[in-house]
């Protein structure tokens, strides 16, 4: 690991004075990703801003038809509230499924969704569900953020501090992990909203991204069986020692099948 300087600010405005002007800078949340990278030497920022001092970036609030979560609330949290629990049950499922108890205990989802890791689970509920990820300049909608292979919409010197999901009428996850990291090697979140039909992909391609023909189709029928004759482009799925790109675009079928099953389809 290189040499860097640390700092723990205890407000967003701190925060926000440490990262201006500053482009060697990292935020860090739960530091899943970013500490194992710096072991490594992979990474070396100059600064690293850890963020969990600053409280207004954690918790679950509802209100209406939506539920907010901080972006340095951990998966274990989301996991086990039950404002998430109650009103959107896929996302709880999710957020139970992430790593082991240890990485669900130290990640958080502002963290995740922010590193567009394209095996993360989060993405998927995050364009599924049609969240808002709210930040300290503006919101951005669900399918404007996703951009690339860790690439996002978030500008450098940006801090992602919320997301915001609105509730769905029904909704299912579905992965088939990595045995090891437990990472979706290909992962599908069906949610029914108030407009229409969302299908939602992660493991299988350079970012998570959704499948306007299951959604067709789900939006006709909401059934497994709906999505039976379909299938998915491999031409431009990933590829690696764990799944080759026609075998990942297997898995987004059989996947998508078991979350409609499980919203109830």
């Amino acid at each position: 690991m290189y040499e860097f300087n640390y700092h723990r600010p205890a407000s967003l405005d701190e925060a926000k004075q440490i990262l201006s002007g500053n482009d060697e800078a990292k935020l860090l949340g739960g530091g899943m990703t970013l500490l194992p990278t710096m072991k490594m030497r992979l990474a070396q920022p100059s600064d690293l801003i850890d963020l969990s001092a600053i409280a207004s970036l954690s918790g679950i609030e509802a209100a209406g038809e939506t539920i907010t979560i901080g972006a340095m609330t951990t998966h274990a949290q989301v996991a086990a509230s039950a404002e998430v629990g109650s009103r959107i049950a896929a996302l709880a499922a999710l957020a139970s499924g992430i790593g082991d108890a240890q990485v669900r205990n130290r990640g958080t989802i502002g963290g995740s969704v922010a590193n567009s890791d394209p095996a993360a689970d989060y993405p998927a509920a995050v364009l599924g569900l049609n969240a808002t990820v709210v930040t300290d300049e503006r919101e951005i909608a669900a399918d404007d953020f996703f951009t690339g292979m860790f690439e996002t919409a978030l500008g450098p010197q940006e801090i992602l501090t919320a997301i915001r999901f609105p509730l769905p009428k029904r909704a299912g996850y579905a992965k088939f992990p990595n045995p090891a990291s437990r990472y979706a090697v290909a992962g599908v979140m069906v949610a029914e909203t108030d407009n229409g039909v969302r299908v939602a992909v992660t493991g299988a391609g350079a970012n998570a991204y959704r499948i306007g023909e299951m959604e067709s189709a789900l939006s006709a029928n909401f059934s497994a069986s709906a999505l039976d004759g379909l299938t998915v482009d491999a031409s431009e799925l990933n590829g690696d020692l764990h799944a080759s790109p026609e075998y990942r675009a297997h898995l987004v079928v059989i996947m998508a099948k078991r979350a409609v099953v499980a919203a109830g389809g």
